[in-house]
Protein backbone atom coordinates (compact mmCIF):
# COMPACT_ATOMS: atom_id res chain seq x y z
CA UNK A 1 0.00 0.00 0.00
CA UNK A 2 0.85 3.51 -0.50
CA UNK A 3 0.28 6.82 1.52
CA UNK A 4 -2.41 7.67 -0.81
CA UNK A 5 -2.75 11.99 -1.17
CA UNK A 6 -6.06 13.10 -1.17
CA UNK A 7 -6.25 12.70 -4.72
CA UNK A 8 -4.99 9.76 -5.03
CA UNK A 9 -7.53 8.35 -2.53
CA UNK A 10 -10.22 10.26 -4.93
CA UNK A 11 -9.17 8.79 -7.95
CA UNK A 12 -9.55 4.85 -6.85
CA UNK A 13 -12.73 5.78 -5.54
CA UNK A 14 -13.55 7.06 -8.48
CA UNK A 15 -12.26 3.96 -10.40
CA UNK A 16 -14.98 1.60 -8.84
CA UNK A 17 -17.27 2.50 -11.26
CA UNK A 18 -15.26 1.48 -14.31
CA UNK A 19 -14.13 -1.91 -12.51
CA UNK A 20 -17.77 -2.93 -11.54
CA UNK A 21 -18.50 -1.93 -15.20
CA UNK A 22 -15.24 -4.30 -16.40
CA UNK A 23 -16.51 -6.94 -14.06
CA UNK A 24 -19.88 -6.81 -14.73
CA UNK A 25 -18.81 -6.68 -18.66
CA UNK A 26 -16.65 -10.32 -18.45
CA UNK A 27 -19.55 -11.93 -16.26
CA UNK A 28 -17.54 -11.15 -12.78
CA UNK A 29 -19.48 -9.17 -10.67
CA UNK A 30 -20.82 -11.86 -8.41
CA UNK A 31 -17.40 -12.91 -7.04
CA UNK A 32 -16.86 -9.11 -6.10
CA UNK A 33 -20.27 -8.31 -4.99
CA UNK A 34 -20.18 -8.50 -1.85
CA UNK A 35 -16.83 -7.48 -0.87
CA UNK A 36 -15.88 -3.90 0.97
CA UNK A 37 -14.87 -0.98 -0.33
CA UNK A 38 -12.00 -0.90 0.99
CA UNK A 39 -10.82 -4.61 -0.61
CA UNK A 40 -12.23 -3.13 -4.24
CA UNK A 41 -9.79 -0.16 -3.55
CA UNK A 42 -7.26 -2.42 -2.41
CA UNK A 43 -7.08 -3.93 -5.90
CA UNK A 44 -7.54 -1.39 -7.95
CA UNK A 45 -4.55 -0.11 -5.85
CA UNK A 46 -2.53 -3.12 -6.74
CA UNK A 47 -3.68 -2.90 -10.09
CA UNK A 48 -2.49 0.68 -10.59
CA UNK A 49 0.70 0.29 -8.25
CA UNK A 50 1.58 -2.60 -10.96
CA UNK A 51 1.17 -0.58 -14.19
CA UNK A 52 3.24 2.37 -12.90
CA UNK A 53 5.91 0.44 -11.18
CA UNK A 54 6.16 -1.28 -14.66
CA UNK A 55 5.85 1.71 -17.10
CA UNK A 56 8.70 3.32 -14.90
CA UNK A 57 10.68 0.61 -15.30
CA UNK A 58 10.31 0.51 -19.06
CA UNK A 59 10.69 4.09 -19.36
CA UNK A 60 14.79 3.47 -17.11
CA UNK A 61 15.14 0.96 -20.52
CA UNK A 62 15.68 1.40 -24.16
CA UNK A 63 13.23 -0.48 -26.42
CA UNK A 64 14.54 -3.04 -28.76
CA UNK A 65 12.48 -4.19 -31.43
CA UNK A 66 8.88 -3.03 -30.17
CA UNK A 67 8.05 -6.26 -29.23
CA UNK A 68 6.78 -7.64 -25.75
CA UNK A 69 8.66 -10.23 -23.85
CA UNK A 70 7.05 -13.72 -22.77
CA UNK A 71 4.97 -13.12 -20.09
CA UNK A 72 5.25 -15.60 -17.53
CA UNK A 73 2.05 -15.16 -15.71
CA UNK A 74 -0.58 -16.68 -18.13
CA UNK A 75 -3.34 -14.33 -17.43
Amino acid sequence: MIDKTAREAQAIRDARKDFAEALTALGLMAPFFDRTAAEIDQLIEAAVTGYIDSMQTQGAQPERDGHLPEDPIPF
